[in-house]
């Protein structure tokens, strides 16, 4: 798929800077070509020999560098490629892009290109989840940039978190997302996944039972199809997909505020097990086991945030997709609540402990719409949202 792809690739200063090498390689065996930029802090981390003899081209590193100006000019070498990727793209690199600064031939190269951009940040779990850095985040995913990860893990300083850049194969293929021109290629979807967890105290919750296998897949197979892919998931027991822009949320309330701030879309999918309740005053210490008495716990309702999607008055999204997991009188359960809802489509599916569904690897659904209730077979959770993805493409590419 990149083979005659050319791709600007700007190296940031940071350790996961080592991954690019290997980035090069795997974009260069797939028929890619890469010209690479290094940044002064890039070079701190890895040679212009290295990245120059895994590119096979020249490495660009100084904007001053009159004779690249007379050949090339910074201003075609940021518009000659199809793809600009930034990996490792810093707090730094971020908030210079945000704001429009322009002070060395990275920044000047994003400045000038007319060329999509996907961005792999990496940097201290702190530095990501810095007020700043997110507005930033929030600034350039306006602007129609792509980001890839980060993920969490363990970080070269010792703390543990957010702020891992994604692994080059994870690149690749988001990569390949940007540059494929699949039916969903322009368009911007929305996919909630895995389950809320409600806090009763710091050491408790209320929570569904979802491992986040369904949303993810359908994730993976709309990005697939090249949609930008805004993926908001609780705390689920399967990683993201790669090649689609991650919000993790913990509670109902703080993913009915992601699914606002991610709108306008295209389409938006709710595949997530959002607990219905919440405890009404959570514990700010742990409850304490007391013989003479059991607790008790007053629960309110959650923000109900598929109805509120679909019944906005000026963000709908022109295609509303809700799930509907049930034990018993499923597709009557799922046709009432399309209908209650204001959706458009519903996939329904029989989640009773003797069908394995609920945590297993494979799906029966229905897909409820407006003309009907279509009864799909038993299949894998990804050949479900492979097909529901099609119908979603079809969907929103139609005359």
């Amino acid at each position: 798929m990149l083979a005659g792809k050319r791709l600007l690739l700007i190296i940031g200063g940071g350790i996961a800077a080592y991954k690019a090498l290997d980035l090069i390689r795997r974009l260069r065996a797939r028929g890619a070509a890469v010209t690479p930029v290094l940044t002064r802090a890039g070079s701190e981390f890895v040679t212009p020999l290295s990245v120059a003899a895994l590119a096979g081209e020249k490495v660009f590193t100084d904007l001053f560098d009159l004779t690249d100006e007379a050949e090339m000019g910074h201003i075609q070498l940021s518009r000659s490629a199809d793809l600009v990727v930034v990996a490792p793209a810093t707090a730094d690199l971020m908030a210079k892009m945000a704001h429009g600064h322009a002070n060395d031939l990275a920044s000047t190269l994003l400045m000038a290109t007319d060329t999509p951009v996907l961005l792999a940040p990496a940097m201290n779990v702190r530095m990501w989840d810095h007020p700043a850095t997110q507005r930033n985040l929030a600034t350039l995913l306006g602007d129609g940039l792509r980001v890839v990860g980060p993920n969490a893990g363990d970080m070269a300083c010792g703390e543990y978190g957010p702020g891992r850049m994604a692994e080059p194969l994870e690149i690749v293929a988001a990569i390949e997302a940007a540059l494929g021109q699949g039916p969903l290629t322009g368009k911007r979807v929305l996919v909630t996944s895995g389950p809320t967890h409600e806090p009763i105290d710091p050491v408790r919750y209320i929570a569904n039972r979802s491992s986040g296998a369904q949303g993810t897949a359908i994730a993976r197979a709309l990005a697939a199809l090249g949609a930008q892919v805004v993926f908001i998931t609780g705390p689920a027991d399967v990683p993201p997909p790669p090649g689609v822009q991650v919000v993790p949320v913990e509670t109902a309330r703080q993913m009915q505020q992601a699914v606002e701030a991610a709108l306008p879309v295209d389409a938006a999918i709710f595949a997530a097990a959002v607990a219905d309740w919440r405890v009404a005053s959570a514990s700010g210490s742990k409850i304490k086991k007391d013989a003479s008495r059991l607790p008790v716990l007053e629960f309110v309702e959650n923000p109900d945030i598929l109805a509120g999607v679909s019944q906005h008055a000026t963000l709908r999204p022109a295609l509303v997709v809700g799930f509907a997991a049930e034990t018993d009188d499923v597709i009557a359960h799922a046709q009432a609540k399309r209908a209650r809802k204001g959706c458009d489509w519903i996939v329904a599916n029989d989640v009773s402990p003797s069908t394995g569904i609920m945590g297993g690897a494979e799906n029966a659904v229905h897909l409820i719409t407006p003309e009907g209730c279509e009864d799909w077979p038993r299949m894998s959770k990804q050949a479900v949202a492979d097909k529901l993805a099609a119908r979603i493409a079809a969907a929103l590419t139609a005359p």
